[in-house]
């Protein structure tokens, strides 16, 4: 047994979800593999005199049923979603990756009627419930990490394990300067974009969400967003994988949007619904331990240096009243390395080729050069 694994279990479930007595616990898992942190994960459960719950979704299975999903089969998903959101406090969601395209044959139309169908639960899961989504180290991301598999697990196990409460507290003085700034501008490479946060709430995510973690967000103002963005990491999402994504927009919306590789499919997302064409989280990636992009967004959107901006759905403690079916975090990484870039508040140069340069932020550079 993977004494690592249990220290990441007492996190999740006394950190992470602060599980009490007889609170309704759900752990969701793709596979078995992951069955070594179950166990740990039920044994802290039982500890806390809580009820633990397991579920096994098999992904193959599990696509092919989303392939062949029909409305009826859509009305009674979101009946077991009403039951679980009802019944469950807390959730615990662990993805293990197997195929970045195992869901790709799954219709648009499918697609947007079961998101529109699940809407509300997912809403209410989201902000009303206590929840994880922890991404387990699979063969798959050892090899896109460029791994092999045994030190990649140790890797990840790694990232997922730093001190968040340290974290937590790192991260104070970029949320105050947050609160206090208007305008953010964007710059690098083929990216020069405008955009305000003002009077926008600022989220810390320390642990309590994500594992791995380590970011802090809030939204843009919805019309408010002008100019070009080009991202430079991968990024899989519905069941294809995206290279050098550029956007363009006017006053908040999306009016030009390129890519190398399915052009149809990227004008499909961004067509799912009007508020796929709006930006819902603006967030700065600040996790010392992940540096490079493995095409996984669990990771990816954490990585040190970078930010993502999101087309999609707003958070609901960060509402800019964006809503829609989709929310892709794109990531732009601004290291040196990854061809540099600047973000400035309110004219203000804050932090430079990924390096934070007001003297109260470099600590969270962790060492960085």
């Amino acid at each position: 047994m993977d004494e690592r694994l249990k220290k990441l279990s007492h996190t999740i479930v006394n950190y992470s979800l602060k599980v009490k007595k007889n609170d309704r616990v759900l752990i969701t898992s793709q596979t078995e593999e992951p069955k070594e942190l179950i166990k740990y994960l039920i044994q802290e459960i039982t500890d806390q005199k809580a009820i633990p719950f397991v579920r096994i979704v098999e992904p193959e299975i599990n696509s092919l049923l989303e392939e062949l999903t029909t409305s009826e089969r859509i009305e009674e998903l979101k009946k077991r979603s009403e039951f679980d959101v009802e019944n469950i406090d807390c959730f615990i969601n662990i993805r293990y990756t197997t195929n970045d395209f195992e869901n790709s044959k799954m219709s648009p139309d499918t697609r947007k009627e079961l998101g529109e169908a699940n809407a509300e639960t997912d809403r209410i899961r989201i902000n009303e419930r206590r929840w994880v989504l922890l991404n387990y180290p699979s063969r798959l991301d050892a090899y896109k990490a460029g791994m092999p598999t045994a030190d990649f697990k140790d890797y990840a196990i790694e990232v997922m394990n730093v001190d968040y409460a340290k974290m937590y507290e790192d991260i104070k003085p970029l949320e105050d300067l947050m609160r206090k700034t208007n305008e953010v501008r964007i710059l690098g490479p083929n990216t020069d974009i405008t955009f305000s946060i003002k009077d926008m709430n600022i989220v810390p995510c320390c642990g309590e969400s994500n594992i791995p973690d380590g970011e802090i967000f809030t939204a843009p103002i919805k019309d408010s967003v002008n100019g070009i963005i080009t991202y430079n990491t991968p990024s899989p999402y519905q069941g294809e994988i995206f290279r050098n994504v550029s956007l363009k927009f006017k006053n908040g919306k999306i009016i030009e949007a390129t890519c190398d590789g399915n052009q149809e499919k990227l004008d499909e997302i961004f067509n799912t619904d009007e508020g796929a064409r709006y930006v819902g989280e603006f967030s700065f990636g600040l996790n010392p331990k992940i540096l490079e992009p493995m095409g996984d967004i669990l990771f990816d959107e954490k990585i040190i240096g970078s930010i993502h901006f999101t087309p999609g759905r707003a958070y609901e403690d960060a509402f800019n009243g964006n809503v829609s079916a989709i929310h892709w975090d794109l990531v732009l990484i601004q290291r040196k390395e990854y061809g540099g870039g600047e973000i400035y508040f309110d004219h203000k140069l804050i932090r430079k080729d990924g390096l934070f340069v007001l003297p109260e932020l470099m600590h969270l550079n962790y060492g960085l050069k």
